[in-house]
């Protein structure tokens, strides 16, 4: 059995393999940049007007004629004089003689003539060519997050595909013969199977929308067979179940016979102790307790900042904040605590329920409460690290 810190060590050590994959602009939410991306043009391409107005040649005169109109799309060849103004809209050409757009509230004007009421600066409510970014500028770094303003930002450019950092295919196997899907009606002695969605869910938080989901009973037999198919097809693989030292739990077993490599099995901590990490290949494999509380807070702890890592983000763990804490903690376990807690601006609370079983009081929290292995008690007002899930 190996301490928290150990196990986050082990499991970063060998989730660093990142896959690079190219992929369409448009569908690229949420992933990581794999290389740096240059501009193709210069943006904006030309100079533009920035607001609805008249465009003319800045002089000390307030009167000048109308000699057109310019809308966006257009590309005028009008050569303004300097007693001459063309109408133009948000985005349009600017002429390439004129230099200043007066906005249209700052003019009176009819259909032939304006006269400027307000006078702006030389050079007001033009944009430059290349003024957000020139021709082979940076547009965005390597491991730049995309998001949507990053979409757009690349679509403006003409940009259509990039080299990003693909996302590792997840698996979740659920085990356990007393497990009835919900919305079936519920047998005596059975009990609704949730870990698969809570763990779909989970995943979804952080970028992995599908997670193909297998089951089977407490079997070894019927375990390995599963594993093998499993292990072949996925990089991140998830066991819910079956992981404890009970006459039914097979897990561990079959995933040594299909030849997974174990890299470490218990953790010193609670709730979640009962928990194996291991590789066959380039594929991950967190067998988690069956527990839903313990499921998830291990997913929490160590399988989010693995999948991270592999989807190629720098800084791959939860956050960490510090509050006051409001009640005294007692640990006299020798283990690392992970408390369901409610947190605010100042101080936070320790949720009552905290049984490896129950997930009502997980639904409520908002933070994870970590109490080091050595410290046996922490007083009422004494800051506490915290590991914000909400």
């Amino acid at each position: 059995m190996i301490q928290v810190e150990e196990a986050l060590s082990i499991i970063a050590e060998n989730s660093t393999r990142i896959l690079v994959q190219k992929i369409q602009m448009h569908k690229a939410l949420g992933y990581i940049l794999a290389e740096t991306v240059y501009s193709p043009i210069a943006m904006p391409p030309f100079r533009q007007s920035s607001m609805d107005g008249y465009a003319f040649i800045h002089s000390e005169k307030h009167q000048y004629d109308i000699v057109g109109t310019i809308q966006a799309g257009d590309h005028s060849k009008i050569k303004l004089k300097e007693n001459e103004a063309v109408r133009i809209f948000t985005g349009a050409f600017v002429p390439n003689n004129a230099d200043t757009v007066v906005t249209q509230e700052h003019v009176m004007a009819n259909e032939n003539s304006i006269l400027i009421t307000i006078m702006p600066e030389q050079h007001t409510n033009v944009r430059n060519k290349g003024e957000q970014i020139g021709e082979e500028e940076v547009v965005l770094k390597v491991n730049t997050l995309i998001t949507p303003a990053a979409i757009g930002f690349l679509a403006c450019l003409g940009i259509t595909e990039i080299s990003v950092y693909k996302k590792p295919t997840v698996a979740i196997l659920v085990t356990g013969n007393e497990l009835v899907e919900a919305g079936k009606k519920l047998p005596k002695g059975k009990i609704y199977e949730s870990n698969s969605v809570m763990l779909q869910a989970a995943l979804q938080t952080i970028g992995i929308k599908k997670a193909k989901v297998y089951k089977v009973k407490d079997d070894l037999k019927a375990a390995k067979k599963a594993l093998k198919e499993i292990l072949n097809k996925y990089d991140i693989v998830l066991v819910s179940g079956g992981i404890s030292v009970g006459d039914y739990d097979f897990v561990k077993e079959a995933l040594l016979e299909n030849g997974v490599q174990e890299l470490f099995y218990k953790i010193n901590q609670k709730p979640g102790k009962p928990m194996f990490f291991g590789s066959k290949n380039e594929t991950l494999v967190f067998a988690l307790p069956g527990n839903p509380a313990s499921s998830l807070t291990n997913f929490y702890i160590y399988v989010y900042p693995a999948i991270k890592n592999r989807m190629g983000f720098s800084d791959i763990h939860l956050k960490k904040i510090v509050r006051k804490l409001q009640d005294d903690i007692l640990n006299t376990t020798g283990k690392t605590l992970f408390l369901k807690a409610l947190y605010d601006e100042t101080q936070v609370r320790v949720l009552e329920g905290q049984s490896s079983a129950m997930l009502n009081t997980f639904a409520i929290a908002n933070s994870l409460l970590i109490v080091p292995h050595d410290v046996e008690s922490i007083k009422k007002g004494e800051l506490v690290t915290l590991l914000p899930i909400g």
